[in-house]
Formats: structure tokens, C-alpha cells, sequence
């Protein structure tokens, strides 16, 4: 029989999607047959399963830790937040249309059908399905159809551990007030609770243990220490950016900048895995680095939205005297359609906006369709003749003379286009970075050499680490129930 268990947390980015990749290689070292569920998801890194569909990048990267291929199923309901059209709705991998939040809260009790079909389809044949819920449990205005946590929980029968996050401080209140504030069908759903990122002497907190213990009657299942090794794993969620400093004094830096609606930004992790790359996150309101050699415009999920906030914090202006330095400039899939003279939007599939001038950096134009393209792909650089891997999500098709000096062919069809003098180039391609030749490649034209290292490899090894880690400090018996 499958066995279910599934970490909701006391808030946002207490590290559930971290825990869950871990218990899932804990588990696939093991031996088990185990597989990750996350019913409702909202992020803009998006990925594609391995049988053809969007899903978000922590299932994505879970999949990767549990050994097994990636599918639409362990992410049934993906939001993608837009601009004032909403949040564009992934049903089973494929665009389902748009809403706003209040038309969502309606929708949400018509979509449970799809999430429960979906959960009998990862359930089918594992021995472990690891669940992660969405935001907090204790969010009880959201209680009401709800598809994420609890309302899921109770339908599918699955016991909850909660996460609470002790670096943000106030985890005992966030356990007990969770406690307090759960109705009684969901508070019996609760088999107890993991404290994550924990820093220091941890048998200071024995207190706090039994505090808890006595507010809930909850056992602890484990108090789970400050994971470095996931530093070394693709983030998820934007909230990140806001924790990423600049760094200093290395061969090379890179700048990004931080979208309003930026996407699949972990497309920038293998760079910043590099020892001598300075990977810079400019946030609104900072200039573009004027030392900075590359600028990559990344992926956004509101292309024509996110070119007025470009224009509108004056990086167009910081753009042009970095190109007038002899700089270089690369763009993906959103940030490639910016870099061209015009979008335009003729059906209004982003907004009321209809037409804008891009940044006129390549000679370019694109229209956006309703039509998406969803694939993963095998490519070639054909700047640098060497393979590439990635994926492809984005609407709209670009065109114009400077794709006559595509710089990728994907799939045997050539992609991107780049300038007459080479100093700007863009591509749909997401994972650029991450093939290690083109990143060894693209570093030596800088006058670098690259770590030398496989960057999967290092996603891999890390998730191995995490394992062990949690191994360590989790509850025997716990683990031993969970994993027999």
C-alpha cells in the first residue's frame, strides 16, 4: 500500500519544497519507490515534466531528487501571476485561462476533480508519496474550497507534518497559534512537526520543544539545521532575490536585472555557481553596474509589463552606456523579446496594452499569439559549436533580420538572433547557462576559466547531502515509520 505524508508550513518559504527533495532522495536511497505531489503551486519558475507539460520547478527538481521521470501530474494546478489580467491557470501541464484572485477563490472547488485524478495517477504503483502544501494552513479565509493544504488533507486522507522556519523568529507562536486557529477536522490531520533552519546548539531549543508540546500535544519529528547544500539547488520562488547581495573581487561580474515579473530566474543559478563570476541581482531602484561585463534581461511573465518597469527605472538608458563600453548584453525568452524594436499584443493575451517599443538593441519584432510553446529541447550553439540542453516556454513569435545570426539551433531549427557586431544576442532557450561547455565557452570569451565542474552533478551531489543531513537529525522512528 502507498504511504502519504505531506509537509505544509507555518508560512511561505519555511523550506518545505528544500524538505521534500530531500526526504524524496532519502528515500530513493533507500531503495523506495517514492514520488513528489504539490496540488496547487504559484510561481513563474516553471518547468517542463518529462512528458510534456508546465509544471513548477521545485516538483521539477523533487522528481530529479526521487530518481523517477517528471510529470504534469506532481503539479496538477499551476498559478503563474501576470500583470493585470491575473494569474494565467496550468491544469495538468496545460494553459486552462486566467484570473484574478477573487475569480480564482470561486474556481478553486471545480479544480479539486483534476488534483485528485492527478494524485491517484503519482499514487499508482509508489511505495512513498512525499505532498507539500501551499503557503499556511492557518490562512483559514482561504479555507473555504481550498485545494492546497488542509482542504486538500482531509479529502485525500493524508497525515501533516507542519514546518516551522525558527530563522524568521516566532516559530513557537507560529506552531501554537496554528494550533489555535485550525478547525478541528484539520488540527486532527496534524501527526506533528519539523523546526527548520536551525543555527547554533540545538538542544537550545529543548524548551521550546516542550513549550510546544504542551500548547498542542504535537511531537517533534526532528529539528533541522541551516541546509548550506541548498544553496546549491535551483530556488523557486522570487522571495530569494531579496535575501541576494552582491558579491566582490572575482574575474567577472554579471548583472540581472530583478523583473517585475520575472521568470524562471534560476536559469542565472549555474553562473553563480561559478568561483569566479560575480553574479549581481540589481533590484528596482539600483543603477546597472557600471563595472559589469554581461547584462542578462531573463525570462518574464509579462513581457510588455515588465519592459515599461525596465524603461521606468532607467536601465534602458544604463543598458545603452553599458553596450557604449563595449559590453555585452544576452536575453531569454522575455528578456529576448525586449531587446527587440517593437512587441506587440494584438489580442490583449497580456493586458489592455496593445503595442510597445522594445529596447531596439536587436532588429527584431515580436507578436505574441495564444498559441504556447511548451517543450523540452536539445540545442547547439552555434556561437560557440558546442551542445546544449534546455526548455522552451513562452508565447509569441519573434522575427526579423537579426535572426539571420541565430546564435542556437534547437532541434535542428535555428533560434535567437544576435547583433551585426555580436555584443547582443537572444534566445528562448531557458538553461543556457547550464550546459557546462557553453558555460566553459562563454567564460573564455571573457578571458576566464570556468570551475570545470559539472553543475548537475552539483545539484546532484547537494540533494545527496540534504539526505544524509536530514538522516542525521530527523526522529528514528519517524523515519523508520515513514520509510519501512
Amino acid at each position: 500500500m502507498t504511504r502519504k505524508i505531506m509537509l505544509q508550513g507555518t508560512g511561505s518559504d519555511v523550506g518545505k519544497s528544500v524538505l521534500v527533495a530531500g526526504l524524496c532522495r532519502l528515500a530513493s536511497n533507500r531503495g523506495l519507490n517514492v514520488r513528489p505531489f504539490k496540488p496547487q503551486n504559484m510561481s513563474n519558475n516553471a518547468a517542463v515534466s518529462d512528458d510534456g507539460g508546465e509544471i513548477g520547478r521545485a516538483q521539477w527538481l523533487q522528481a530529479l531528487a526521487a530518481r523517477v521521470p517528471s510529470s504534469v501530474h506532481m503539479n496538477p494546478v499551476l498559478l503563474k501571476p501576470q500583470s493585470d489580467v491575473g494569474s494565467q491557470i496550468i491544469l495538468q501541464g496545460k494553459v486552462a485561462g486566467q484570473a484574478k484572485g477573487r475569480d480564482y477563490q470561486a474556481l478553486k472547488p471545480k479544480l479539486l476533480g483534476a488534483v485528485m485524478e492527478s494524485f491517484e495517477q503519482v499514487s499508482a504503483g509508489a511505495d512513498l508519496v512525499i505532498v507539500e502544501g501551499a503557503g499556511s494552513p492557518a490562512e483559514i479565509n482561504l479555507r473555504a474550497g481550498d485545494i492546497a493544504n488542509m482542504g486538500f488533507a482531509t479529502r485525500a486522507g493524508v497525515p501533516v507534518v507542519l514546518v516551522g522556519d525558527i530563522d524568521r523568529g516566532g516559530v513557537i507562536a507560529s506552531l501554537v497559534g496554528t494550533h489555535a486557529i485550525l478547525p478541528d477536522e484539520d488540527r486532527r490531520m496534524v501527526s506533528g512537526y519539523l523546526i527548520n533552519k536551525f543555527r547554533g546548539d540545538v538542544t537550545l531549543f529543548d524548551e521550546g520543544i516542550a513549550a510546544i508540546r504542551r500548547f498542542t500535544d504535537w511531537p517533534c519529528f526532528g529539528v533541522v539545521p541551516w541546509l548550506k547544500s541548498a544553496a546549491r539547488l535551483p530556488a523557486e520562488d522570487s522571495v530569494v532575490l531579496e535575501r541576494l547581495a552582491r558579491g566582490g573581487g572575482k574575474a567577472l561580474k554579471v548583472a540581472v536585472p530583478v523583473l517585475s515579473r520575472i521568470a524562471n530566474f534560476d536559469d542565472l543559478d549555474p553562473l553563480a555557481a561559478e568561483p569566479q563570476v560575480d553574479l549581481v541581482f540589481v533590484r528596482p531602484g539600483m543603477q546597472l553596474p557600471e563595472d559589469a561585463a554581461l547584462v542578462v534581461i531573463p525570462g518574464s511573465k509579462s513581457t510588455i509589463a515588465d519592459l515599461k518597469d525596465f524603461r521606468a527605472q532607467g536601465w534602458d538608458r544604463d543598458l545603452e552606456r553599458h553596450l557604449r563600453r563595449g559590453r555585452r548584453v544576452v536575453g531569454i525568452c522575455g528578456g529576448y523579446q525586449m531587446l527587440g524594436s517593437r512587441v506587440t499584443d494584438p489580442i490583449g493575451i497580456e493586458g489592455s496594452e496593445r503595442e510597445i517599443a522594445g529596447l531596439g538593441l536587436l532588429a527584431v519584432e515580436t507578436e505574441m499569439a495564444p498559441e504556447k510553446t511548451v517543450r523540452n529541447s536539445r540545442a547547439w550553439s552555434l556561437e560557440h559549436d558546442v551542445a546544449l540542453e534546455g526548455y522552451e516556454i513562452h508565447l509569441g513569435k519573434t522575427t526579423g533580420a537579426d535572426c539571420a545570426r541565430a546564435p542556437v539551433s534547437i532541434d535542428g531549427r535555428p533560434d535567437g538572433a544576435m547583433s551585426a557586431d555580436g555584443k547582443v544576442m537572444g534566445t528562448y532557450l531557458h538553461g543556457l547557462f547550464g550546459s557546462d561547455a557553453y558555460r566553459a565557452a562563454l567564460l573564455r570569451s571573457f578571458g576566464i576559466e570556468g570551475g570545470g565542474g559539472s553543475y548537475r552533478g552539483s545539484v546532484d551531489a547537494a540533494l545527496d547531502e540534504i539526505a544524509a543531513e536530514l538522516e542525521a537529525v530527523l526522529d528514528r522512528g519517524w523515519v523508520e515509520r515513514l520509510l519501512r
